[in-house]
């Protein structure tokens, strides 16, 4: 898939209501400083639509990308950052339902885990919570460069353990340094987006 243009077209904050898209929406949630926007910006090519923060648990919103004119990208919060208060982890994760429950065009939930780490309590509650919901979620292993390439299929086998990841789901590696991994997740978003688009 050839990305010709993306822009920011909606944000919505813990009180605001939520778009009524026509076009195929995909989701992409992990936990702060796990490389999402980076991610964001490297399918998309371009250098700082999706704004990256040193500070981890910036993203406080839910920001929906246009994506050549006919699909959106769905930025959800980040969770489990510590120095966020109770209160407000709370408020973005009934955000993020009622974002689940209410959209009826999202298609695919992007899963991002850090690669080097094994996923923590959060990422697997993530993991189950999407799969109640009623979606697959596909994994994008993040900062795949920051591994030696031997490393890649112990820690790729460590992720599908602690989440309990089917046999046959996805798993996507994926470096935004490299760019490795970006056009087979462009691939499989470009077969979703076609399939759901009626002939």
């Amino acid at each position: 898939m050839i990305v010709k243009n993306a822009e920011l077209e909606t944000v919505c904050g813990i009180t605001s209501k939520l778009p009524e898209n026509q076009g195929v929406e995909i989701a992409f949630s992990g936990k702060s400083n796990v490389g999402k926007s980076s991610l964001i910006n490297g399918l998309l090519n371009r250098k700082a639509l999706a704004r990256t923060s040193s500070q981890p648990g910036k993203t406080q919103t839910i920001n929906f990308y246009k994506v050549n004119g006919d699909f959106y990208f769905v930025d959800l919060p980040g969770y489990g950052y510590a120095k966020v208060s109770q209160r407000e982890r709370e408020k973005w994760g009934k955000m993020i339902e009622n974002y689940l429950h209410t959209s009826k065009q999202l298609k695919i939930i992007f899963l991002l885990i850090d690669i080097r780490h094994e996923p923590s309590d959060n990422d697997k509650m993530m993991y189950d919570w999407i799969c109640k919901n009623g979606f697959k979620p596909v994994i994008i292993a993040t900062k795949l460069d920051k591994i030696k390439r031997s490393q890649l299929q112990k820690n790729l086998k460590i992720i599908r353990t602690k989440l309990s990841v089917q046999s046959g789901d996805l798993i996507f590696p994926f470096s935004a340094q490299t760019k490795q991994g970006r056009d087979e997740i462009l691939d499989y978003i470009e077969t979703v987006v076609n399939q759901a688009i009626p002939e």
